[in-house]
């Protein structure tokens, strides 16, 4: 057959066969035959590779992201390299200068809260940048959970099950994601329903409930956490004082971290972001632009799912 045969069949463009597409492909399968990228490279003027830059060192929201970016670009034959910036202005500088050596098709920016930017300035670069779950320059495509309806799931499932006296324990103030779940809690609760706001840890969460408990008032049946660390701390401190979870309180968290959750005794009902979707979304993005495509620039938020464990009283299930 001729190369140019060949070259549509492996590519899987052109019109032809299927039998002579799947006997090409079949026959390129068993004498190990590989493309050759470099080759591919230079006639497409692209390198197949996409950067991924975070400062979110401990990979609590990266890793699902590139999960999904990997899962989406793996088909398309593009590889994901995973550089990590921390809060180091120079060395996110030398990364985006190494990726752009590396003529790299596009850059996805992730970070560790999406109301700040990467120390690192991404405006201006020669190839197109996606911003996910970290906040992107101005006409940017950027792409985010939806913190409020994140916040209205679970407010609703408490309200649901019967619960009538709703607590919500978040994080601080001056983290856009804390403000909006909280704004959407008090929608969903009552605009009187009390918020208590604190740190994003286990040890907040216990002092929270050692407060509540002190105060001598009306205790809560159903408490929403800002996250899982927060809501595991609430559980523990509801134990110390006898108090059963989910038979007297029911106990929601929000970011689904499964070694949290799942070892949460009992196990964590709690909101997903969805954050391996989000990933998704943003590689297609990256390549739609890469290849030169429209992509329509702004803010996109992604819906969460609820994901129902046994501290409020469900078995194992997804909304």
């Amino acid at each position: 057959m001729s190369v140019s045969t060949v070259s549509k069949a492996l590519n899987g463009n052109g019109r032809m066969a299927d039998d002579t597409r799947e006997r090409i492909k079949r026959m390129a399968a068993e004498i190990g035959f590989r493309p050759n990228a470099l080759a591919r490279g230079l006639l497409s003027n692209r390198s197949f590779t996409v950067g991924l830059l975070t400062n979110d060192t401990y990979g609590r929201f990266t890793l699902p992201v590139m999960a999904g970016i990997s899962e989406a670009l793996v088909d398309h034959g593009v590889s994901v390299f995973l550089c990590a910036i921390e809060d180091d202005p120079a060395l996110g500088k030398v990364h985006v200068d190494a990726m752009l050596d590396k003529q790299v098709d596009g850059i996805i920016a992730t970070g560790k809260r999406v109301d700040r930017s990467l120390p690192v300035d991404l405006a201006r670069l020669p190839v197109p940048v996606v911003y996910a779950f970290t906040k992107g320059e101005p006409g940017s495509v950027t792409l985010t959970a939806d913190d409020r309806h994140g916040a209205t799931l679970a407010t609703k499932w408490l309200k649901e099950i019967g619960r009538k006296r709703l607590l919500h324990i978040s994080g601080p103030k001056d983290f856009v994601s804390a403000v909006e779940r909280a704004e959407a809690f008090r929608e969903a609760a009552g605009r009187d329903a009390p918020v208590l706001h604190g740190v994003w840890s286990e040890a907040w969460g216990h002092e929270a409930i050692e407060r509540i408990w002190n105060e001598g008032d009306e205790k809560p049946d159903g408490i929403f956490c800002g996250n899982d660390q927060i809501a595991r701390g609430v559980v523990d401190a509801l134990r110390e004082r006898g108090v059963k979870v989910p038979d007297d309180v029911s106990v929601v968290g929000f970011d689904n971290w499964e070694i949290m959750a799942a070892q949460t005794r009992p196990p964590l009902t709690t909101v997903d972001m969805n954050l391996k979707e989000l990933g998704r979304e943003a590689g297609l993005m990256v390549l739609a632009l890469a290849e030169g495509r429209a992509i329509e620039p702004g803010l996109r938020k992604l819906p969460c799912k609820l994901v129902v464990r046994e501290s409020c009283g469900g078995a194992d299930r997804r909304n």
